[in-house]
């Protein structure tokens, strides 16, 4: 029995000179660590304290108190190296990363990471989109701007911006009801303008082709979201083209109202001046006529319309 104490004594010393030796190791590579740290290596000082970390679990007690050092560090230190991958450009390496430090810091119980990362998470999104989008990446804005508005439907700006990509991509139905999600959540008077502008560039190109339906659909859809003389002109042209002299006189009587000093605004009135004249409406012609009389390019044609009508 003596001979066995005597041997499980020698054990015993063994082993606690063995964890003395380990714990001093590992003393040494935490202190390289934050040594590391404070130089700015942060991919060094990770290194160092998950070996740390290791060797200081297999210490049992006397390592625990740097098994919980090394556990509030490590979430910390990913945390920062992926922060530095976005700030480098790298997006996706970046988000790859911090969803990484954010498991570790779940893990170890480092709550401040997960709610730094829940923040900064929607933010390397929005830049991401957003520099696809500046990169004329239309389809691939598209998708970035997607993931962000089906995580966050009320974020005016991202459906905004999805709105201007769809709409460079051609998909104007997909365009239209992002600007109308974005004017829904605040942003109503970007997204109107956005949404005047677009079907002002179809009406005009509708036009250009003798497409006069489609053009003066468009026309009429762009001045409905933001007023506008040029839309209300497209739509009276094209309304004129398809023979539908009532709705290019309404068009055409809305213009002078929104824009009375455009310099298309004295052909408008002697437009609406020479069909009211065909429609047998005397009092409506001289009024036209009479505010074209000073125009010297109508001067002489009001003149002699304002007699006949007169007689």
């Amino acid at each position: 029995m003596k001979k066995i104490l005597l041997v499980i004594a020698a054990t015993l010393a063994a082993t606690f000179a063995l964890s003395a030796q380990d714990m001093a190791q590992a003393t040494e590579i935490y202190n390289n660590g934050a040594m590391a740290l404070q130089a700015g290596n942060d991919a060094d000082a990770l290194a160092k304290f998950e070996e740390a970390l290791t060797m200081a679990e297999a210490c049992g007690e006397e390592g625990a108190e740097m098994v919980n050092n090394c556990k509030e560090y490590i979430p910390k230190i990913m945390f920062s190296i992926a922060k530095d991958s976005v700030k480098n450009g790298n997006y996706a390496k970046g988000l790859s990363e911090i969803e990484a430090a954010v498991a570790k810091a779940k893990e170890y119980g480092v709550d401040s990471v997960v709610e730094d990362a829940a923040e900064l998470v929607p933010q390397i999104k929005m830049n991401q989109a957003n520099d696809l989008l500046n990169a004329k990446d239309y389809a691939g804005a598209v998708e970035a701007y997607k993931t962000i508005v089906a995580e966050n439907p009320a974020n005016a700006t991202a459906q905004l911006r999805l709105g201007m990509a769809y709409s460079k991509v051609g998909d104007l139905v997909n365009a239209e009801a992002a600007y109308l999600a974005a004017a829904e959540n605040g942003q109503e008077k970007a997204a109107k303008k956005q949404l005047g502008t677009m079907f002002l560039k179809e009406a005009q190109a509708a036009l250009k082709a003798q497409k006069y339906a489609d053009a003066y659909d468009n026309a009429i859809k762009s001045n409905d979201y933001q007023e506008s003389g040029n839309a209300l002109y497209f739509a009276g042209m094209a309304a004129q083209k398809l023979g539908q002299d009532a709705k290019a006189t309404e068009a055409f009587e809305k213009f002078l109202v929104v824009a009375p000093n455009d310099k298309k605004a004295d052909d408008i009135r002697c437009t609406l001046a020479v069909s009211a004249q065909k429609a047998g409406n005397k009092a409506k012609a001289l009024e036209y006529y009479n505010q074209i009389l000073s125009n010297p390019k109508y001067t002489e044609v009001a003149k002699a319309q304002i007699a006949a009508l007169s007689k």
